[in-house]
């Protein structure tokens, strides 16, 4: 239990900015553990924001209560995964050699391109939020629980990258912690990422709307499949031209992988909602 506890202590200081107040080794084996709670903190993070934006909606016009919200769901993360967004956005648009762009990346400067791509994502990301907030029609907080999608599957997405694709620096940098992470792990992320999952589907169940019922069934069955398919595209692409992965990559695929995923709920309420 202890063990357990240490792990998702890790996951939840790694990735969110919740007061986690536990010391815990930074080490390989704690950090491998921790992967197997990714998904419950950004189900956490997804939680905490749609309850967020579903109060502000009834103070705020839709528009204002979304900037809002994506501003506290990028203060969760620290903007962890908008760095590495930006980062990686500098390298692949450089068309460097794949040298050049791994030192691109480490570079704490940002540049046009990266600039470019964080505003263009920020854009869409919060007109993908009100969107759902307008679809879900304010009083139905149920429906807007769906944007908690996003941010479980994508933290799936990563687990499933660090044990699928290489390294791309060998032993340096921050990917090289998870090195050779074990299929068991990513089992376990994956069941976890299914339970917060349940518990969303769960949630909507709680009104008798037969459409919510079609619309929880769609996300649960579809959301996994989009998430590896959308994922797997360009982090092979990725791999390709840097020869493996990196710690900046793995961010760029959570947000590209939010979006998408924030992209799917809105078409999921726009059509069955």
């Amino acid at each position: 239990m202890n063990r357990m506890m240490e792990a998702a202590a890790a996951a939840f200081q790694f990735l969110s900015r919740f007061p986690i107040r536990r010391e815990i080794p930074f080490t390989p084996e704690v950090q491998q553990r921790s992967v197997v709670f990714y998904p419950l903190v950004g189900g956490v993070i997804g939680l905490t924001v749609a309850l967020l934006g579903w109060g502000l909606s009834f103070a705020l016009p839709a528009f204002p209560a979304s900037v809002i919200t994506l501003t506290v769901w990028v203060g969760l993360t620290g903007g962890l995964h908008l760095d590495g967004w930006m980062d990686s956005a500098d390298a692949l648009l450089s068309h460097r050699s794949r040298e050049r762009m791994l030192e691109i990346m480490k570079d704490s400067r940002v540049g046009a391109m990266g600039v470019i791509a964080c505003t263009l994502l920020l854009l869409l990301k919060v007109s993908l939020i009100q969107s759902i907030f307008e679809l879900s029609g304010g009083d139905r907080m149920q429906e807007s629980l769906l944007l908690v999608l996003a941010p479980v599957w994508s933290r799936w997405f990563m687990v499933h990258a660090m044990y699928r694709w290489p390294v791309a620096r060998g032993s340096e940098g921050l990917a090289a912690l998870f090195s050779g992470l074990s299929s068991l792990r990513r089992l376990q992320a994956g069941l976890m990422a299914v339970l917060v999952t349940l518990g969303v589907i769960a949630t909507l169940g709680l009104v008798t709307d037969s459409n919510l019922w079609i619309t929880g069934l769609s996300a649960l069955v579809l959301a996994p499949f989009l998430t590896w398919l959308i994922g797997a595209a360009v982090a092979g692409r990725m791999s390709r031209r840097l020869g493996g992965l990196t710690g900046d990559t793995y961010g760029a695929l959570n947000e590209l992988l939010e979006a998408a995923l924030l992209l799917f709920v809105v078409l999921l309420l726009q059509h069955w909602g």
